[in-house]
């Protein structure tokens, strides 16, 4: 049985924050964000709006577009690393809320590679005849975790939410290949040091910011731009294709210079990479399946397009996977 998308979809806040708008708030300049990041906008939760209210909608989407009732779902995996709560998990929240009460119900934690990590368990679950409907969702409100005096950081990132039903299609269509990794020993480089039972959460740790996300944005980037191209390349092997039999190139939205050089070691030209980064910024897991979405709704890929989808994140991780689309038209 061969496992694919059925339907996709995606909700951003309502407020934008521009560069702009950040020049009042720390030192910085739209030109500077602009020629290192390819970022000009982003938007910012809402403070009555946690991830989970995000992800609902872009699920109610992604179920419309699938015409899959939520009662159907089998599973709903949520990456994030903003949840509502450390317990219970947003995905459990999700369950009650789309009403989809058959569903068993997990969020995983995989940062900015956590959408392709999760659609690789959907995936495994629907070919192995498990099961029929998997929600995945990629989820963040990285501005409730981002220290908004930290030059370094603040001008970085996004919140918003992707999903997808993933569903037995035609042969020969759907996911035809993946590639996960991880290397731990680089974990130090993005990472929110105060957040877990490693150092909870006190007064002291609030007062040396320490509850707030922290990297050392030279390591990430040299990381991020060795494996970005690497991992697909794995994933094309794996799927016995070449790189010119791409058809696009979904990548993980966190710095357009990445995004260029993964593009570069791929041959693949920048008409055919999906980009979203100069409106919404790095959403971490969100950036993928909003990418996705957007260009699925758009009509931008037609049955049959080769599509790779690419992330890397804290971690360290990365994560890649070819499809071939399998839907008629999208919605």
């Amino acid at each position: 049985m061969s496992a694919g998308i059925l339907g996709t979809g995606y909700y951003v806040p309502e407020r934008v924050l521009t560069n702009f708008d950040l020049e009042k708030m720390v030192q910085t300049n739209d030109a500077w964000i602009v020629e290192r990041t390819g970022i000009h906008e982003r938007r910012i939760a809402a403070e009555g709006e946690p991830v989970s209210v995000l992800a609902q909608r872009a699920a109610e989407m992604a179920l419309a577009d699938a015409g899959v009732d939520a009662a159907d779902l089998d599973l709903i995996i949520m990456a994030t690393l903003t949840s509502d709560r450390i317990i219970p998990s947003t995905a459990c929240v999700l369950q009650d809320r789309l009403g989809a009460k058959h569903a068993a119900a997990f969020d995983l934690s995989a940062a900015c590679s956590g959408f392709v990590y999760a659609a690789s368990i959907a995936a495994q679950f629907i070919e192995s005849g498990v099961y029929r409907h998997v929600l995945v969702i990629g989820g963040e409100t990285l501005s409730k975790v981002v220290d908004w005096e930290d030059r370094n950081t603040c001008i970085l990132f996004g919140d918003g939410a992707g999903a997808a039903v993933f569903g037995a299609v035609e042969e020969g269509y759907g996911i035809r290949a993946f590639d996960l990794g991880s290397d731990g020993s680089g974990g130090d480089a993005l990472d929110i040091p105060s957040s877990g039972s490693l150092r909870p959460v006190t007064p002291e740790t609030i007062e040396q910011r320490l509850n707030f996300v922290h990297m050392d944005g030279k390591a990430v980037f040299r990381f991020a731009t060795k494996v970005m191209g690497r991992t697909v390349e794995t994933s094309l092997e794996r799927a016995g294709m070449q790189r010119e039999d791409l058809d696009y190139l979904v990548p993980h939205q966190a710095n357009i210079r990445i995004i260029q050089a993964a593009a570069k070691r791929l041959d693949m030209p920048m008409d055919k990479v999906i980009i979203n980064i100069h409106r919404y910024g790095n959403m971490s897991a969100a950036s993928i399946p909003v990418a996705l979405a957007e260009a699925a709704h758009a009509q931008q890929f037609k049955k049959g397009d080769n599509i790779a989808l690419a992330g890397f994140g804290a971690g360290l991780t990365w994560a890649s996977c070819i499809m071939k689309w399998a839907k008629e038209e999208n919605g």
